[in-house]
């Protein structure tokens, strides 16, 4: 990955202290949507990503991984499946509870859309303490899948991420090694 490219991309992600809870540094990725051209790029290098693995379908978790797995889904050519939130979806639904850092949430999946036997590339902006991930990619094993890999557009390091998808193959395009702002 070009490191001019990765400086720029790492530039324009906007930065909120104290956000959702004092002390909390948010990382939000909804400022790349601002500039065309490298929202462009970033598909194009999870594209790329994507390709080591061979995936049969991409998951993407609600709502902002949605705004890069649709449209790598697309670029690929493979189907795309949502991960929602409990209650989000109609019919028959497989769920799997975790914890994160601010409580407990429930992630939901329709059991029908996930391919048995499918490789999965499951996607979303951001892994932090990866107990979302993981989450999703638990109900999606549990659904007859696999996980060829996990890939995210940010990626912080300082956080456990990569111990809780120990099991899994892990790429981010860019890493914030420290939410201390004069660092970044």
């Amino acid at each position: 990955m070009d490191s001019i490219k990765q400086k720029q991309w790492k530039e324009i992600i906007r930065k909120v202290p104290n956000y959702p809870k004092p002390g909390i540094l948010f990382f939000d990725i909804t400022s790349v949507f601002l500039h065309p051209e490298i929202y462009r790029e970033m598909i194009d290098a999870v594209c790329e990503e994507a390709k080591k693995f061979s995936p049969d379908f991409v998951a993407s978790v609600e709502a902002r991984g949605f705004l890069f797995g649709a449209p790598v889904a697309l670029k690929l050519g493979i189907p795309f499946v949502p991960v929602r939130k409990k209650n989000k979806l109609p019919g028959k639904v497989k769920e799997k509870s975790f914890s994160l850092e601010y409580g407990k949430d429930v992630v939901a999946v329709h059991e029908n859309d996930i391919p048995r036997g499918g490789r999965c590339l499951l996607i979303d902006d951001l892994a932090a303490t990866g107990g979302t991930l993981a989450a999703c990619c638990e109900m999606i094993e549990e659904c007859g899948a696999e996980i060829a890999a996990v890939g995210c557009i940010i990626g912080l390091p300082f956080l456990p991420y990569r111990e809780a998808l120990k099991h899994y193959p892990v790429f981010t395009l860019i890493e914030f090694e420290s939410e201390n702002q004069e660092e970044l």
